[in-house]
C-alpha cells in the first residue's frame, strides 16, 4: 500500500496528528493490509468488522489496543479513502478505567532518591513537580525555563498543544545546581547519547524500573505515574481543579476529575450522611 500509505501519512500531518500516533495509524493500517493481503481501500464494511473481531478473538488485543485499530481505520476510510460508510457502523470499543494506584509524597521521595543518576532524578522531580508528561520532561530546553515569571513553557504537548507549568522554587534551584555541574550541551536540559538530540524516554523509564527495585516501595510507578502524583497531591492540598486541568494540559475536565476518584485524602475527610443521622 505504498501510494496509499503515503497519501495517509499526508493526511495525518495535515490534520497535525502527532508522531507517535501517526506511527501507530499506519501500523495499524499495514496490518490490515497484511492480513487479507490486499489494499484496505478495496475491503467491505464486513471484512473491516471480521478483522476487528478476529484481532478480538484470536488475538486477544486489549480494549484500549483495540480502540487504536478502530480510530486508525475510522481515519483512513473517512479522510483518505473518502468512503466514510465503510466504518461508520463500526463502534469504538468500551475501553475500562482502572484506579490508579497513586503514590505518596514520602514514596515519591524515596523512589527520586534511589535513582542512581542525577539527570535522571532531576528529570523525574521535572515531571513530578511540573505534571509534565515524560516526553515533554525529555524534550526541556534552557530557553523554557522563565525564572522571572516562575513557569515552565512546555512546547507541543499532547494534541501539538503548548501550555504553561508551574515553575517551583526548589526545582528551579535544583535545576541550576544541574546546569552549573554539568553544563549540558544547547539546547536541551537533558541531552542523549546521540549528540544534539534529547535523552530517549525509555531510558528513563529503564531507570526508573531500577531505582523501584532498590527502594522498598511496592508500587507500580511509571514516570507517567509522577504526573499522576503531582495532579492527586495538588487536589488533596485545596487546588481548584479548573487549575489542575490548565497546568495538566487537559482539553476537558472531565479528564481532570478522574484525580477526585483517586485521592483518598479527599475521600476519608469527606462526611458519611450516616454521622447525622439523629439518635433514636
Amino acid at each position: 500500500m505504498g501510494e496509499m500509505r503515503q497519501r495517509m501519512e499526508g493526511d495525518l500531518r495535515l490534520k497535525g496528528y502527532a508522531e507517535a500516533t501517526r506511527s501507530e495509524y499506519l501500523r495499524c493500517v499495514r496490518a490490515v493490509a497484511a492480513h487479507y493481503q490486499r489494499s484496505p481501500a478495496e475491503l467491505s464494511t464486513d471484512e473491516v468488522r471480521d478483522y476487528l473481531l478476529f484481532l478480538v478473538r484470536e488475538k486477544g488485543i486489549s480494549p484500549s489496543n483495540q480502540k487504536m485499530h478502530v480510530a486508525a481505520l475510522k481515519f483512513f476510510y473517512t479522510v483518505t479513502v473518502g468512503k466514510p460508510g465503510i466504518v461508520e457502523s463500526i463502534p469504538y470499543p468500551r475501553v475500562p478505567r482502572p484506579l490508579l494506584d497513586i503514590p505518596s509524597p514520602q514514596e515519591v521521595a524515596t523512589v527520586l532518591d534511589a535513582l542512581e543518576s542525577s539527570k535522571h532524578r532531576l528529570l523525574l522531580s521535572c515531571a513530578y513537580a511540573a505534571g509534565l508528561r515524560v516526553n515533554e520532561a525529555c524534550t526541556l530546553c534552557v530557553g523554557d525555563l522563565d525564572s522571572k515569571r516562575m513557569v515552565i513553557h512546555v512546547r507541543n504537548g499532547k494534541g501539538g498543544r503548548d501550555r504553561y507549568a508551574m515553575l517551583s522554587p526548589v526545582l528551579l534551584e535544583a535545576l541550576r545546581q544541574y546546569w552549573r555541574q554539568f553544563r549540558p550541551p544547547l539546547p536541551h536540559l537533558f541531552p542523549g547519547a546521540k549528540p544534539g538530540a534529547p535523552i530517549c524516554p525509555e531510558a528513563v523509564r529503564k531507570a526508573l524500573r531500577a531505582a523501584l527495585r532498590k527502594s522498598a516501595v511496592s508500587k507500580r510507578i511509571t514516570p507517567h505515574t509522577m504526573r499522576h502524583a503531582f495532579a492527586t497531591h495538588l487536589l488533596e492540598a485545596g487546588t481548584d481543579l479548573r487549575v489542575i486541568q490548565v497546568l495538566l494540559g487537559h482539553a476537558s475536565i472531565r479528564t481532570t476529575t478522574r484525580y477526585v476518584h483517586v485521592s483518598t485524602k479527599i475521600i476519608a475527610r469527606t462526611r458519611s450522611p450516616l454521622d447525622d443521622l439523629p439518635t433514636p
